[in-house]
């Protein structure tokens, strides 16, 4: 058994690695993936960042921020994900880049085509249409078959390059927020490369959770979030072009404060959360003391497949992710199929079992409720999911 995989049933070593962290008296999360939370030490450490800053202000900033910290902080998240330093950009989340690579992204003329899916970010699918408002292009919207399997995931998008051959630009989700379900993402890709259709990748729910290489997934253009698996503060995420690509990218409303060469002209120049930034070092040396992206997903993994198993059988719950590997990852739904309003049970679950949980709307398959484990969950915690599942079904 690999070690990363042993390591996630040691109840002992992460309820050692949950102590790091402060807990508010209240219901159990099982909506860890709004944000994620940050060890007490990275607290601290952004706590003397904001006093820093607050007493040196501009000084500070003018003088080693943007001369030297920012640079090297630019650095060592590019190494973290594998990629040059030119080809990311600091931004305050994943949608924000998401927004700035789709109204920038100059390929486009009127009469083509975009697509979207059901299991899309509201946020992405709006910003796609904004493209048809002022581009004049035509959005392509699909809905995915439920269950999803990975043959049928990417035949939803081979018959929509086939059907609609102005396609230009896709929006892909590398998990989706409504589900969890986990696009294989480098097969849609390479099937978009042979179609000439570009893609932009939302990898909010990915990064921290799971292993990827950008390049081997085929990917130019994406958006990723700091402040959920990896464990920074809040307003943290960056934009991904490849360095071939940048010129498909305009600089964001004529951003002049950086060269047209550099990725930095494609986000919109203004203060950023300074503090946040300083403890991003911090944060990087945690994530990877405790093993990563691979010992992160193998633990959220393993706390999946022990709910997920137990709901298989229990009739009148219908697990809304599949099974196979590939496709899913820690955050996975489910919906009560003998009651209709999933609101009501989430409910249920807060008040009879003090569960906290999320309803999750807009996929075509309809509403379910998203249970999303984190890095403090522990098998007692699941346990009770699977009780209160039994009972309440």
């Amino acid at each position: 058994m690999p070690d990363n995989t042993r390591r996630a049933r040691d109840e002992l070593f992460w309820k050692t690695f949950a102590d790091r962290y402060s807990n508010e008296p209240g219901p159990i999360n099982l909506e860890n993936g709004y944000f994620g939370r940050m060890s007490r030490t990275v607290v601290e450490e952004y706590q003397r960042n904001i006093e820093l800053i607050n007493r040196s202000n501009s000084v500070h900033v003018r003088q080693r921020f943007e001369q030297g910290e920012s640079l090297e902080i630019r650095a060592q998240l590019a190494e973290l994900i594998g990629v040059r330093a030119q080809a990311i950009a600091l931004t305050r989340n994943a949608t924000d880049s998401l927004q700035s690579l789709i109204r920038n992204y100059n390929r486009l003329q009127p009469g083509d085509q975009v697509l979207i899916c059901d299991l899309e970010y509201d946020t992405v699918k709006g910003a796609m249409r904004w493209l048809a408002r002022y581009r004049g292009v035509e959005v392509i919207e699909i809905d995915h078959q439920h269950p999803a399997s990975f043959d049928s995931l990417l035949a939803s998008y081979r018959e929509a390059f086939a059907r609609y051959p102005r396609l230009k630009l896709m929006a892909l989700t590398h998990v989706t927020h409504r589900t969890g379900l986990v696009m294989p993402v480098q097969a849609i890709a390479a099937a978009a490369r042979e179609h000439g259709i570009d893609v932009i990748l939302d990898g909010a729910h990915a990064l921290g959770q799971m292993e990827f290489n950008l390049q081997e997934l085929g990917i130019a253009f994406a958006g990723y979030n700091l402040h959920k698996w990896i464990g920074a503060p809040l307003t943290l995420g960056f934009m991904y072009i490849a360095p071939e690509r940048l010129a498909d990218i305009d600089p964001d409303m004529g951003e002049i404060h950086f060269p047209l060469n550099d990725i930095r002209a494609r986000t919109p120049y203004s203060t950023p959360n300074i503090p946040a930034l300083l403890t991003l070092p911090q944060v990087f040396e945690e994530h990877l003391a405790m093993g990563g992206s691979a010992a992160k997903g193998a633990r959220l993994n393993y706390l999946r497949n022990e709910w997920v198993r137990a709901a298989r059988n229990l009739p009148g719950i219908e697990v809304m992710t599949p099974d196979d590997p590939r496709l899913y990852c820690g955050i996975t739904s489910l919906r009560f199929t003998r009651h209709e309003d999933q609101q009501v049970m989430v409910d249920r679950l807060l008040n009879e079992y003090n569960l906290f949980t999320l309803v999750r709307s807009g996929a075509a398959s309809g509403p379910c409720i998203r249970i999303t484990p984190g890095l403090t969950t522990t098998a007692g915690d699941i346990a009770l999911l699977i009780k209160a599942l039994d009972q309440l079904r």
